[in-house]
């Protein structure tokens, strides 16, 4: 049986706010499907990269990093591939380092990681802070199975930041 993980987490505020979406998951089974799609199909304005700690020090699991939004600009694109990367890539290999993810796992898994990056962010060190800790939000709630089923329905009225209500 194949693995998929779902993981979520929304951290900061302001154009620098950090919101990951991810899939961990077995290279053979579906993830591993999207993690080769998401690198052979690139596409103007939505450029995959991989996570890396450093150049030629590639993150594992091995981490396909996806755009959420249209890169619209160098400013943009920068960021995405030098704060933004080193931070999704040192929370995943932190989350190896800390047992969250099991080290066994670490060359049969893959990540599939969604970032967002507004257009108006400016201020670096906190695309790094705001993703670093989203992403390792997001993995440890994929690897707990969580929000469990009952904390979403006892949370089911909650106001949603972003919601016109």
């Amino acid at each position: 049986m194949s693995t998929m993980l779902i993981g979520e987490g929304l951290v900061g505020e302001g154009n620098e706010i950090a919101h990951i979406d991810l899939l961990i998951g077995d290279k053979t089974g579906p993830v591993g499907t999207a993690f080769a799609n998401a690198l052979a199909n690139q596409s103007a304005g939505h450029t995959s990269l991989l996570a890396v700690v450093t150049p030629n020090l590639v993150a594992k699991p091995a981490t396909v990093m996806i755009t959420k939004v249209t890169i619209k600009g160098m400013k943009q694109a920068v960021q995405m591939f030098g704060p933004a990367q080193a931070a999704v890539a040192r929370a995943v290999v932190d989350s190896v380092a800390d047992g969250t993810i099991p080290k066994t796992k670490a060359e049969d898994w893959v990540i599939v990681c969604g970032v967002f990056i507004h257009p108006g962010a400016s201020d670096d060190t906190k695309i790094y802070q705001y993703n670093y800790d989203a992403t390792k939000l997001a993995i440890k709630s994929a690897v707990n199975g969580e929000p469990k089923i009952e904390e979403i329905l006892a949370k089911k009225e909650s106001k949603h930041p972003f919601s016109p209500k």
